[in-house]
């Protein structure tokens, strides 16, 4: 595949769903598919299901 057509990695900053938890263990977290990470979100997604997140969407 072309590497201009494959999709951008989403980034977990620019999403709506996205949050800083208060839990010191898991500090980040994704409202849309409602967990908490040690890492950003995006990342615990492509690992476990080899895509990107489906659920970005962009701020503002």
């Amino acid at each position: 595949m072309d590497a201009t057509l494959e999709a951008p990695t989403p980034n977990c900053l620019e999403c709506v769903h996205y949050y800083i938890t208060w839990d010191v263990q898991f500090p980040y977290g994704c409202r849309a598919m409602n967990f908490k990470s040690k890492r950003q979100p995006h990342l615990e997604v492509l690992e476990s299901s080899g895509e990107h997140c489906l659920r970005f969407e962009k701020k503002g």
